[in-house]
Formats: structure tokens, sequence, C-alpha cells
């Protein structure tokens, strides 16, 4: 495999998982901190919800994403399908339950008696949520980790919304099933290896930063 061609795969794999779990924090930290400190009918409800995305087959979210965005569905005239775009919306679907659930745990995991004590010296509810995030940073940096987690390495969605289309939306997983299909073992080797390490070393960057905030 040409070196161009692995580093636009390499990028392309980082841009898009990136992005997913970006936006999974987007989505997650709020709706998790809603979770953990409100109550409200159907709560339970929605943390059960929450609690099963977390262990949603990627390839039943790339389904559900494929045939929302194929020509004939709902969004079919978008033109999404196959684009980095829907891979991005399918490792969005996969990480925020994730990140969801572990932010509202976190956030339920501190004593209780903070919030009274930030309300009673006077704190907004913002800046209230603002220092239970902080005292909470060590466990939603692993909500954060995890998130990255579930979609760097995702293949089924990917493969099912993207296509492995060359030069468009193959990405590293997919590159690796491409080449263990075709028999080049040393290269989906090779491939495995690269992914390895970048997830070593974003994960090593984020255990870094979650450690130091413990000093």
């Amino acid at each position: 495999m040409p070196f161009s061609e692995l580093s636009e795969i390499t990028l392309l794999s980082l841009k898009v998982s990136g992005l997913a779990t970006l936006l999974s924090l987007v989505i997650g930290l709020p709706f998790g901190t809603l979770l953990a400190l409100s109550k409200f009918p159907g709560r339970g409800f929605l943390l059960t919800l929450v609690n099963t995305g977390m262990a949603l087959p990627p390839v039943v979210v790339g389904l559900a994403v494929a045939m929302t965005l194929w020509r004939s569905g709902p969004l079919g005239s978008l033109h999404l399908i196959y684009t980095p775009t829907a891979i991005v919306i399918a490792q969005v679907i996969i990480a925020a339950p994730v990140v969801t659930g572990l932010t509202a745990a976190a956030l339920q995991s501190l004593d209780p008696r903070l919030r009274l004590q930030l309300l009673g010296l006077g704190a907004s509810k913002a800046q209230m949520v603002f220092q239970l995030w902080r005292e909470a940073r060590l466990p939603l940096l692993a909500a954060l980790m995890a998130g990255f987690g579930a979609v760097i390495s995702e293949v089924g969605a990917s493969m099912m919304v993207g296509g492995n289309i060359r030069h468009q939306t193959r990405v590293l997983t997919t590159a690796i099933v491409l080449e263990t299909n075709k028999g080049e073992f040393e290269r989906a080797i090779a491939l495995g290896v690269l992914l390895l390490i970048i997830t070593f070393l974003i994960n090593y960057a984020l255990t870094w930063i979650q450690q130091r905030g413990k000093q």
C-alpha cells in the first residue's frame, strides 16, 4: 500500500472518530448530567435506554443508519450514504450512550451533600454543574476514553454506511477487513499494529491528563 494512501486512511480514521467522539461528548455530557442530577417522570426508563445503548451492536446501528440514509429512506434526499458523514453519524450513535451512561454514573457517585453545599454557598446551577464536573473529572475523562475506544475500533457500522470506498470512506478498520479478505495478512497485521499504536498514544495522552488531575 502506498504511503500516501496509508496516510489518507489514517487521517480519515482520526478525523471521523475524533469528530464522532467530540459530538458524543457534546451530547452525552449534558444529557448524562441531566439524568444524574434531576428527578422527573420517565428518568428510570431513559437511564435504562442509555444503559442498553451502551451495548448496542455496531452492525445493528449500521443497519438502522443505512436504512435511514438509503436513497429510498427518510433522509435519502441528503445523499449521505457512503460518505464520511454517514460514518460519523453511526459512530455518534454508538459512542453517545457510552459517554452519557458513564457521565451519569460518575456524577451520581459524588456525595449528594456537595450539591447542597455549593448551592448554600451561593453558586448558581450552572456554577454548581461545572464544579461537579471538576470534581468528577477523572471518571469523566474515562468516559471520553471509552467513547473514543468504542468508535476508533468499530468496523461493522463503518463498513455498512461508508462502503469502504477507496479514497473516500476507507478507514483503518475497514482496510484491515479488506486486506484480510484478500489474503494479504501481512498488510492486515501492519494496519492492525498501526491502529493499536494510534489508539495507545491517544489514550496515553488522555490518561496522562487524567492522572495529572489527581495531583
